[in-house]
């Protein structure tokens, strides 16, 4: 049996999936890019969890449209120039110390913006699945009121057509390559260990 340490780790990013969400912001109807790690899907539900001094919130409680784009490993870098900005023009206190303001995130990622089919934020063209959706929940995570986890329902995905196995609606496992979130590092997919009974090939 292999010994145990108790350890207090300041966060719990055992590995999740980076998301680049796109919503618009009210008044000018511009679209801000919010890169999150906290996502992961239920059925056709997306649930996200997002800081409430975001951009991201502010505007989805405002519209409730929205894309949950996944990038893939080639991103990290565009992903990584956006990390430290906020689409909050005053930027709130408890993000002052390592966020600035960017109101140009698309420009700044060299992300292009591609028009949505049943949703009024864009995709963004680099990603190779786009999946737009609808906010259905909104329940804050605490009473501190630091953060909320919305339920997204996805209407519609967009994949690259490397991705796709053709003539199905399946993806291609061997030609994606997600990027991972682990204790603040990126890391792509690894090699394949097993296959589960459902997988359908």
């Amino acid at each position: 049996m292999n010994p145990t340490l108790a350890i207090e780790p300041s966060v719990f990013y055992f590995g999740t999936p980076v998301a680049l969400l796109t919503t618009l912001t009210p008044g000018d109807d511009t679209a801000n890019i919010t890169p999150i790690s906290s996502a992961w899907a239920l059925d056709d539900t997306y649930v996200l969890g997002l800081s409430n001094l975001g951009r991201a919130m502010c505007n989805l409680r405002e519209n409730a449209d929205l894309v949950i784009n996944l990038p893939d490993s080639r991103l990290w870098e565009s992903i990584e120039k956006i990390a430290a900005t906020t689409g909050v023009a005053d930027v709130p206190p408890g993000k002052r110390e390592k966020y600035r303001y960017e109101p140009d995130k698309w420009a700044l990622g060299g992300f292009t913006p591609q028009p949505s089919a049943v949703v009024l934020p864009p995709r963004i063209a680099e990603c190779p699945v786009q999946m737009e959706a609808r906010v259905t929940n909104m329940t804050p995570l605490n009473e501190e009121g630091d953060a909320t986890i919305v339920h997204a329902k996805v209407l519609r995905t967009h994949v690259h057509r490397a991705l796709a196995v053709p003539g199905t609606s399946h993806i291609d496992v061997d030609a994606w390559t997600p990027i991972y979130y682990t204790f603040r590092h990126y890391f792509s997919q690894g090699e394949r260990v097993g296959v589960n009974f459902r997988a359908e090939q």
